[in-house]
């Protein structure tokens, strides 16, 4: 059972809300099911992962070795897994904008070859879509950041995206729990393996600690200074905290039923990989709800939800009833909250913020029904300005979107216009 976050570690909360909305169990098991069976692009488009890339163009100007590792390493990538391994931003976890971040390198020669992820600005978020795509160095392209960035790289975590490697991440992530987050005693461990893979044989790293914060971590000699320029290379984030997942489990704010089902098998000894995620809309269906020691029907008549078992004398006299005495029947009080504040409406402004309109859908329909009409309120509110995003904005691919409009484009003349946003980054 879920404890009270109240008292709890502010990111941890956050983290908890990222895992509730922001992969949900029907993506999770589209993108398996085509995975599985070999169609990884499939499983992209079920994960809402652009493909940004084309095999055959590729093997033309990198050669067919690397093509072959290329496409061997897309049929093994786990799209919905990348995405809940992402790194987002506060306060409402969603994906962090305008990043280019390394899943896998290739060295072609001397010049490395990197398959990348990439996120849009900030401003043609719709959906927050990722986009895949391989990055040479030899142009820039239409992304504001296409440089991969050194801070946040999973081509030394491959366990956060392979399907092959998920069962490393209890190996990669087990360390003692710190107040702070940090994942001190993997530190050694994992900035040799980024010397490693810098081609050095020792020496230091800079390790980011949060608050513009670093520390010096001496490989060599296993000690931390904090005195001293921070030279590169950086330790990744995925290296540098506790892994969410790991802390939410250790502080009882999660169950394992509710972790993605590779994550949850390598975290937990004896959960099957093969479970589905706790929690998923279930279809609609006939709906009840217990009334006074009986089980009462409520359904749509004409796009309207009303209580079967009640005449209209019966719910005349219990809304009067109710002024009176503020207990009003259950059946009409799970009506009023349908048509003033319904209970739903956080659940679906956190789906439509993560990109899950289809899941706001569908919690939607299991309070309404399918086919109701919305009434008047905050709800409509939300979904229709949703909706009004999503046309504006439109979708976000190949690492770029249409610009805003011209009442959104921020003056470039002016020192406004000039300032670049901050984003409260959280692991």
């Amino acid at each position: 059972m879920q404890r009270s976050t109240s008292n709890e570690d502010p990111r941890l909360t956050l983290w908890l809300r990222v895992r509730e909305f922001a992969v949900p169990p029907p993506m999770i098991e589209s993108a398996t099911a085509r995975r599985t069976t070999g169609d990884w692009a499939a499983a992209c488009a079920a994960a809402h992962v652009d493909v940004d890339l084309n095999l055959r163009h590729i093997a033309r100007l990198h050669g067919q070795e690397l093509a072959t590792h290329l496409r061997t390493d897309l049929r093994h990538l786990a799209p919905e897994l990348l995405r809940w391994h992402m790194p987002r931003i506060a306060p409402n976890g969603l994906i962090r904008p305008g990043l280019t971040l390394s899943l896998a390198r290739y060295h072609e020669r001397d010049n490395p070859v990197h398959l990348v992820a990439r996120t849009p600005p900030a401003w043609a978020d719709a959906g927050q879509r990722i986009s895949l795509a391989l990055w040479d160095g030899s142009r820039s392209g239409p992304h504001p950041h296409p440089h991969p960035n050194r801070r946040f790289r999973l081509d030394l975590h491959r366990h956060l995206w392979d399907a092959r490697r998920a069962g490393e991440l209890r190996a990669r992530s087990d360390t003692a729990p710190h107040a702070r987050g940090w994942a001190v005693d993997r530190w050694p461990a994992e900035a040799r393996l980024l010397l490693c893979a810098e081609g050095q044989d020792g020496g230091t790293v800079a390790v980011r600690v949060g608050g513009r914060r670093q520390v010096i971590l001496d490989v060599d000699a296993s000690r931390v200074s904090d005195e001293g320029p921070a030279p590169p290379p950086i330790l990744p984030d995925a290296a540098t905290w506790v892994l969410p997942d790991l802390a939410l489990l250790r502080a009882g704010l999660i169950e394992a039923d509710r972790l993605h089902p590779l994550v949850a098998a390598a975290l937990v000894p004896g959960h099957s990989p093969d479970a589905k995620p706790h929690g998923h809309p279930s279809e609609t269906g006939p709906r009840t709800v217990e009334c006074r020691g009986e089980q009462h029907r409520i359904a749509l008549v004409d796009g309207a939800l009303v209580a079967l078992d009640h005449d209209a004398t019966e719910v005349r006299r219990e809304k009067l009833l109710a002024e009176l005495t503020g207990t009003p029947l259950p059946c009409l009080q799970l009506i009023e909250e349908a048509h003033r504040s319904p209970e739903c409406l956080l659940d679906v402004r956190a789906r439509l913020e993560h990109g899950d309109a289809a899941g706001a859908q569908v919690t939607v329909d299991g309070l309404l029904g399918p086919g109701a009409r919305l009434p008047e309120g905050a709800l409509r509110d939300v979904l229709e300005k949703a909706a009004r995003r999503r046309i504006d904005h439109g979708l976000f691919r190949a690492g770029f979107g249409p610009g805003p409009g011209p009442a959104e484009r921020p003056d470039r003349r002016s020192r406004e216009g000039r300032a670049r946003p901050r984003h409260a980054t959280f692991r």
